[in-house]
């Protein structure tokens, strides 16, 4: 027993952690589909051999490789990674080789299970002795995503500026799908689309990202937008706005959630989810609030060292967050003129909005900060109903729901938490119906505000 605890803690070690990704195939799981191909084109102009792996069809394979007290987006991220290893297997016969693949599991610092996922896999990948020389290849939040060891020192930096274009790319075509569907001309219009356009921007990435020539793919980027305001019916009046928050991967992975977004357009909403540009902002202002915080404690006692290390903290992470928000505004500011998605909030401004509403604290930490904060910020605006979309039993997520739905009813303003484990409620169909009837009827009352 003693000697297999040695040999899981070593390989927890060795096996998980920034690998080079030079001459891999580098397996990037889905989650945000938009998102997923445009990093993965990212990725491709470093010179990088990146895959999104296909999604939700090896979910039996998770469920059985798991408990089912973990998280579920656990679940279908397992399943991914032992359904694509199988069918390489299959495919290569002898010829394959684990060595020839790095899979990325990111990993936060918790409180939240996700920190754990790459850690409880490769105790799942290590049960196939086959599989022991794949190695996980992790990012996480306790230092803001750094790349270092997985891209070379020169390239790395350069490679953070480009994926995080992407992510603020993919929100934007993520937004135009939601303006544009529950007012195409005919079904299935904005849905072919899209998928046009996601081909067309993770193209314009691996040929120009590496350049930085982010010129080029606003260009695109103006084609795809006018093309999809082209599809619009302007004869559809506006109808009521509804916007998500929640656990980031539940609220963006279309099969997680059963199409939560089709659904509520299908009763009569335009929706808007919250970004993934948002998560990685909230990653980096924290960091700079981190390093504030010692800062000051270094200034009461005097550590002339530490203080000097806090300032460059301050100065390295204020630096990239000033970065992301040029970037992210250059991008809204270049779009808006030619179609009214929704904005994005800063993550400063959601700071501001709990310390004046004393809801919650940033220094309490996980998406429960963005959900609540999110949530005000959707009923300032003038939304006619809020979706908490999250897995069963996450933690932030029920704090949010547990702080917010008092507020949401003494406002009278609809809200429906709505959790997902896998399995299909016979109720959920008819509680985003009577809550998209409750949305109407504010709706009527209240009428909504413009995104711009």
């Amino acid at each position: 027993m003693e000697a297999d605890k040695s040999q899981i803690f070593q390989s927890l070690s060795e096996n998980v952690g920034q690998f080079s990704l030079r001459d891999k195939t580098f397996l990037i799981p889905e989650m945000n589909r938009i998102g997923a191909h445009l990093l993965a084109g990212a990725f491709k102009g470093f010179g990088i051999h990146a895959l999104v792996m296909e999604t939700y069809k090896g979910l039996d394979l998770g469920k059985q490789f798991t408990s089912g007290k973990e998280c579920f987006p656990c679940q279908v991220t397992t399943g991914d990674i032992l359904l694509f290893i199988k069918k390489e297997k299959e495919a290569l016969g002898d010829a394959f080789d684990a060595e020839d693949y790095i899979y990325f599991m990111p990993e936060a610092t918790g409180p939240c299970r996700f920190g754990m996922y790459n850690k409880y896999q490769r105790i799942v990948l290590d049960s196939f002795p086959e599989l022991k020389k794949l190695k996980i290849g992790s990012l996480t939040t306790g230092d803001s995503y750094s790349l270092h060891g997985m891209i070379e020192k020169e390239e790395a930096r350069e490679f953070r500026k480009v994926a995080y274009f992407s992510v603020v790319v993919g929100d934007i075509l993520d937004r135009l799908l939601w303006r544009t569907r529950p007012y195409e001309k005919a079904p299935g219009m904005a849905d072919d689309f899209i998928e046009r356009a996601m081909g067309k921007m993770a193209s314009s990435f691996e040929r120009y990202g590496a350049n930085k020539d982010f010129e080029h793919i606003l260009q695109q980027l103006d084609e795809v937008v006018k093309e999809g305001r082209s599809i619009m019916d302007p004869a559809i009046s506006r109808k009521p706005l509804v916007g998500i928050v929640g656990e980031i991967y539940l609220r963006t992975h279309v099969h997680a959630n059963q199409h939560v977004i089709r659904m509520l357009e299908n009763y009569g909403a335009e929706v808007v989810n919250a970004s993934l540009a948002e998560w990685v902002d909230y990653t980096t202002y924290d960091k700079v609030r981190e390093a504030r915080t010692e800062l000051r404690l270094n200034l009461k006692q005097f550590r002339f060292d530490q203080i000097r290390s806090s300032l460059k903290q301050i100065l390295k992470y204020g630096g990239d967050l000033c970065y992301q928000y040029f970037r992210r505004d250059q991008v809204y500011k270049r779009v808006k003129p030619l179609l009214d998605v929704a904005g994005d909030h800063r993550v400063s401004r959601l700071e501001k909005t709990l310390q004046k509403s004393d809801l919650y604290s940033f220094e309490l930490g996980t998406e429960a900060c963005l959900s609540i904060a999110g949530i005000m910020e959707y009923m300032h605006e003038g939304y006619n109903g809020v979706v908490n979309v999250y897995p069963f039993t996450c933690m932030p997520s029920t704090i949010t729901s547990s702080v917010v739905r008092p507020i949401m009813n003494r406002m009278k303003i609809p809200f429906l938490d709505a959790p997902y484990d896998g399995t299909y409620q016979p109720g959920r169909e008819a509680a985003i119906r009577t809550f998209m009837y409750q949305a109407e009827q504010h709706f009527k009352r209240n009428g909504r505000k413009s995104h711009h």
